[in-house]
């Protein structure tokens, strides 16, 4: 599924859904995707959201 979000707060949303309802890591829901996770943490980071690894979503 190749979702092109370019809007931070939505790939947020998308993001955090798909960690918190699939199980998978980060990197699979990245590719699922279509998108590397430096690209998924750059955008993010530029809105000013990092990823937490402990509990598995960006805040």
């Amino acid at each position: 599924m190749n979702i092109p979000i370019t809007d931070p707060a939505m790939l947020l949303s998308v993001v955090n859904m798909k960690l918190r309802d699939s199980g998978e890591t980060l990197e699979d829901v990245c590719a699922q995707m279509g998108r590397t996770r430096t690209e998924v943490e750059t955008l993010l980071s530029s809105a000013g959201f990092s990823y937490d690894e402990a509990h598995r979503r960006f805040w």
